[in-house]
Order: C-alpha cells, then sequence, then structure tokens
C-alpha cells in the first residue's frame, strides 16, 4: 500500500536522513555488565559503486535527522555511526540502548510511526510531493520493520529514503539510505539484508 501526500516541510525528507544512537542504562544489580552494542560497517551497506566509506561511533543524533526523530529521542542518550560515498548516496545508524525490553518495543513502535508522520507533518504546500511506502517486517530478533519514503520538488529534485527500525531485547536500531532518485532506484533487497545485519550484530 502507497500513500502520496504534498507537503512544504518533506524537504527535510530531501536532504536529510535518519538518525544513528545508543541510550545506555544501568545493568541490573548483581548482573555482569552488557557488552557495548556493534554498529555496521562500511562493507554491511548496499553495495554502491564508489564503496563506501563509514564515519567513527559518535554521541548525538545528526543533525539531517533531528527533524523526524528528535522529539522521540529526547529521553535518551543516543550514538550514531554516517556513512558516506563519493557521491550524493548516504546513511546513518543509530542504537538506543533503552534496557527494558517493553519500553525498547514502544520506543521502536514510536520511530515506526514517525517516518509516516515526518512525511505527513508541517505544512501541506505545494512545493514538495511525497509518497510513502512500507516493505514490510523482517524476521530477525524481535522484528524489524522497512519503510520509504519518495520526494519529488517543484524545481525538479527528487529523492528516496529507505528507513528500517529493528529490536533486539531492550536495544533499538534505525538503519537509513538515501540517495537522488524515486522507488526504481532504491535497492530494497540489499536494504533488507543491511537491517538484518544491523539487528542481528547488535550483541
Amino acid at each position: 500500500m502507497s500513500t502520496t501526500i504534498r507537503t512544504g516541510v518533506l524537504a527535510a525528507l530531501a536532504v536529510a536522513g535518519l538518525t544513528a544512537g545508543a541510550a545506555l542504562t544501568a545493568a541490573p544489580a548483581g548482573a555482569a555488565p552488557k557488552a557495548a552494542p556493534r554498529f555496521l560497517t562500511a562493507s554491511q551497506l548496499p553495495p554502491h559503486p564508489t564503496g563506501w566509506t563509514a564515519g567513527p561511533v559518535t554521541d548525538g543524533v545528526p543533525v539531517e535527522l533531528e527533524y523526524c526523530f528528535g522529539e522521540a529521542l529526547l529521553a535518551y542518550d543516543i550514538r550514531h555511526r554516517d556513512f558516506r560515498t563519493e557521491l550524493e548516496t548516504n546513511a546513518q545508524q543509530i542504537v538506543v540502548v533503552v534496557g527494558d525490553s517493553a519500553k525498547a518495543e514502544a520506543l521502536a513502535r514510536r520511530l515506526d510511526r514517525e517516518v509516516r508522520r515526518c512525511a505527513l507533518r508541517a505544512g501541506a504546500g505545494p512545493e514538495i510531493e511525497a509518497e510513502y511506502r512500507t516493505y514490510g517486517t523482517l524476521p530477525v530478533e524481535e522484528g524489524a520493520r522497512v519503510h520509504a519514503v519518495h520526494t519529488r520538488a517543484a524545481w525538479g529534485a527528487t529523492d528516496i529514503d529507505l528507513t528500517s527500525v529493528g529490536r533486539d531485547g531492550g536495544t533499538v536500531t534505525l538503519v537509513r539510505w538515501g540517495q537522488m532518485g524515486d522507488f526504481s532506484d532504491a535497492p530494497v533487497k540489499a536494504f533488507k539484508k543491511t537491517t538484518t545485519t544491523a539487528v542481528d550484530k547488535l550483541y
């Protein structure tokens, strides 16, 4: 199913992406400390002709992702990693260590909702047209869901973003990939593989 929407603020999606982060909570008394979650490496992103370069794991929400997810992540300490190619294609991963499985499930559901809400929000202006699609769920750990948003600007710019949200126990990860193009340019199968790897390798 797809939904077409027009909004003046979706330019944020055309030039931005989704975040990467991790919030740390104290382990229960008497429990052994859990290893820090692991992030994707450059080689685990969907293949690109120029290859990928991975940045360091960094605290905070990337500026590009604050518009869509900043409010949902306010209560957490976030860690993220940025990925770049020699062209316009880029990606981000955030990891949030909530610690409590029920709260992590609630956060994952909210982030899933925010992908579509971001496309619907703030405007109804005529200069940007956006179409949202869902590509379903993936059977990895506690599950993951894949989304896509295509934006088309009145001045001709067209961009495609893939976003996924997944969970392993009390930890949530969000992966975003974006470049110029439309749904036909989205590497959905490869992105699903990336998402499965991102969730599976957290611990």
